[in-house]
């Protein structure tokens, strides 16, 4: 158990993310064997037909080509990159730094995704909390990772610690979040010569629920 004390969410760039983001940035963030290997755990996830909402999306989503979802959702926070996006049936923009909240009703979306994003969340417990509200009992929050990064606006905890500890620290959201299920550490890499690809997914239980461990 990682104790998740206030400064491990400090950052050494602390002015505000809209700045950041303000300029599109229309590139990918992790090579193509690992963008596969997201979008092999989305076909393994996420349902045919369902609702999905896509956390920290930007212009691309690594949905599956052949899947056609009822709905896929995004939140993010360049205009450009979402309107660009051609998975989303709708969007808006959303600083998760300053709103963990989420616009939306319980229980409403199948599958939930935060990719190669998580380790810019300084409130990650409250939106893995949020996140557990808005989808469906059971659903999945499938969060990806690898080992590249905007050194300056990644948190403290993500600097410090290694691949496995990335992975037990996305854990530890899900356990404290307290309204989660069957997690899983998955390592997807899909290879040595190329980046590598983590996974933690998490299962909800709901709006409300008691922390669950790690097995």
């Amino acid at each position: 158990m990682i104790p998740l004390s206030p400064e491990l969410f400090s950052r050494l760039d602390e002015s505000p993310d809209p700045l950041f983001y303000a300029e599109p940035r229309f590139v990918t963030h992790i090579d193509d064997a690992a963008i596969a290997a997201v979008t092999q755990l989305y076909r393994e996830y996420f349902p045919p037909g369902g609702a999905i909402l896509d956390l920290m999306s930007s212009w691309i989503s690594h949905l599956p080509a052949e899947a056609a979802y009822r709905e896929v959702v995004g939140i993010g926070m360049n205009p450009e990159e979402l309107a660009a996006n051609p998975r989303l049936h709708r969007w808006r923009v959303h600083d998760l730094n300053q709103a963990p909240g989420l616009p939306f009703g319980d229980a409403l979306f199948d599958g939930a995704a935060i990719c190669v994003s998580v380790d810019y969340l300084t409130h990650p417990v409250e939106v893995f909390r949020e996140c557990g509200r808005v989808l469906r009992p059971g659903a999945p929050l499938v969060i990806t990772f690898s080992n590249r990064c905007f050194p300056t606006k990644v948190i403290a905890a993500w600097r410090v610690l290694d691949d496995h500890g990335h992975q037990e620290l996305v854990a530890q959201y899900f356990v404290d979040a307290g309204n989660w299920s069957a997690i899983e550490m998955l390592d997807r890499s899909p290879g040595p010569d190329g980046d590598p690809l983590y996974a933690v997914v998490g299962r909800s239980i709901g709006s409300s629920g008691v922390p669950n461990r790690v097995p």
